[in-house]
């Protein structure tokens, strides 16, 4: 359950790769994140397999840091919810992103929460969002 006590942070892929792959931006997530309660869609975990992936074929060289990498995400504390899907549709096309931005965008709407992005798009999109007013389904 989300608290109230702690600032909380919607994180998406691109910024929780950094950290996760030890990317160049890792230093200036992670700042951004301490202290903060963590908040993922589920999905999520299935863009991470895709970064992973796609690392993977890259850099075949550095597999088993890869592979590591991507093992320790679970170790993290971050609280996963579920999306109102009906809605990311309106969203979308308002904001003229992808479905999977406009999970995110929801996500953080509903929550009051501030969205960590590396992606300038969908940073530039959560700046013209409105608040929303549906709690989000969390995952059991």
């Amino acid at each position: 359950m989300v608290s109230t006590k702690a600032l909380v942070k919607v994180v998406d892929s691109s910024a929780l790769g950094a950290i996760a792959f030890n990317e160049p931006a890792a230093g200036k997530v992670a700042n951004e994140l301490e202290n903060a309660q963590l908040v993922v869609l589920t999905l999520l975990y299935y863009e991470m397999a895709s970064v992973c992936h796609m690392k993977l074929m890259l850099y075949p060289e550095q597999r088993e840091a890869i592979r590591a990498a991507f093992a320790d995400l679970p170790k993290l504390r971050i609280e996963r919810f579920d999306v109102d899907d009906r809605e990311l549709v309106d969203i979308a096309e308002r904001l003229q992103v992808t479905a999977y931005d406009a999970a995110y965008l929801w996500l953080a709407e509903f929550l009051s929460a501030e969205l960590v992005t590396l992606d300038d798009q969908l940073a530039k999109a959560a700046k013209r969002s409105p608040g929303r007013d549906r709690p989000p389904r969390r995952r059991t």
